[in-house]
């Protein structure tokens, strides 16, 4: 009888232990399950991108295989759903698909520069040392928007610290002091009446401005997705004064340098264009490669082009047309690339510098304002109580 129950007790315990194992393999699978619906339409981040092109090709360039290197690369990232895409493209490859097709199937994942220049390496048979290239692309894409985040945290930092303790002011700090003007029984000047009655408004209507800032930038950000909506952007963008400026640098410098190690790995000139225009992000760009598309189709040269678009400075037009002349366009664009990565880096810190002096003024301006509004009628004290 103890037996029994002895044997029992044990049929339980392991019932037990086999229900636990099951729930965590299950959460374990419908994890999996997700990342693996994730694969197809998820974004990998372009830090993650470079990594995997850099060590790709140092693996291939050490005579590693394809399979092996992608597998290696399978455990060695972090992110588990760029692991389940590696390790497709990696099935495929091993199954006869190329490369190229094999990575043309995560358009989300791999840009259309990836896709291009690994057909181009497969071509050409060089594949690790234009994955190299790719690499360096990546990187200083990487580099030049780490470079632009850096020169804008600051100034954001700055100016939502500002906006916080403005509205905590308004609407905690300012109705104290209104109460205590009420009791004079006189007019306020009218900074202070003013600012009393946006703190009125603010602390009646605080939630209606949220819900209609986030209504707002919901509906912003739909439109700006629209063809009208991103010309409009850049459009305002460009007009805005050194900002405009930076952002055709970094358009043009986007331009350029696509442009050269496209051209210089083979790919021919109209791909070569249709890809620097969707990685332009800029809706100048993409009209301006539509137009030399259509040129060069009938016949003509990439300067003729260039230089009937106000949106490409002379230094371009010159430098393309002495590319033209020497056989060197690729050099020439890759040149141009750098001389405008300096230009932007100059900016950069440029702005930067001037940016932390500004923010400092304005926020003492403001905060000075409220304050001085504020204490305007204790200034005028014997006015306002004696009138």
């Amino acid at each position: 009888m103890a037996n029994s129950s002895a044997a029992a007790a044990s049929g339980r315990s392991t019932t037990g232990t086999r229900k636990r194992v099951s729930f965590w393999e299950s959460q374990r699978l419908a994890k999996q399950k997700q990342y693996e619906k994730q694969a197809r339409r998820k974004n990998i981040k372009l830090q993650a991108l470079t990594v995997f092109t850099q060590q790709l090709s140092s693996m291939l360039e050490a005579g590693l295989p394809l399979v092996s290197a992608l597998e290696a690369l399978q455990d060695q990232t972090e992110d588990p759903v760029f692991q389940i895409v590696i390790r497709n493209v990696k099935m495929d490859i091993s199954g006869g698909t190329a490369f190229s097709e094999a990575v043309a199937k995560y358009p989300n994942a791999f840009p259309n520069l990836f896709t291009s220049m690994v057909e181009a390496g497969e071509a050409s048979g060089g594949l690790a040392h234009i994955l190299g290239k790719v690499a360096i692309y990546f990187e200083d894409t990487v580099k030049l928007i780490k470079q632009v985040k850096s020169a804008m945290t600051y100034p954001i930092a700055v100016i939502s610290l500002s906006v916080c303790l403005v509205q905590v002011l308004l609407i905690f700090v300012i109705p104290v002091f209104a109460e205590m003007f009420s009791s004079f029984g006189k007019e306020l000047p009218k900074p202070t009446q003013l600012l009393i009655d946006t703190s009125n408004f603010l602390k009646s209507y605080i939630l209606y401005i949220i819900v209609g800032a986030i209504a707002f930038w919901y509906v912003l950000k739909r439109v700006l997705r629209t063809p009208r909506g991103r010309r409009s952007k850049d459009l305002i963008l460009f007009k805005v004064p050194i900002l405009g400026d930076l952002i055709q640098k970094i358009a043009l410098s986007r331009f350029c340098r696509t442009y050269a190690i496209l051209l210089k790995s083979g790919v021919p000139i109209l791909r070569t264009l249709e890809i620097v225009s969707n990685a332009s992000d800029n809706t100048f760009i993409e009209l301006a490669c539509k137009d030399i598309i259509r040129n060069i189709s009938q016949g003509g040269q990439l300067s003729e082009t260039i230089s009937e678009i106000p949106y490409f400075p002379p230094t371009v037009k010159h430098m393309a047309r002495a590319g033209e002349q020497t056989g060197n366009v690729d050099g020439m664009m890759g040149k141009i690339a750098d001389f405008y990565d300096t230009e932007i880096e100059t900016t950069v810190d440029a702005l930067t510098s001037l940016m932390e002096p500004l923010l400092i003024v304005v926020l003492g301006v403001v905060i000075g304002s409220i304050v001085m509004a504020m204490f305007l009628p204790i200034f005028n004290l014997a006015n306002v109580v004696g009138g």
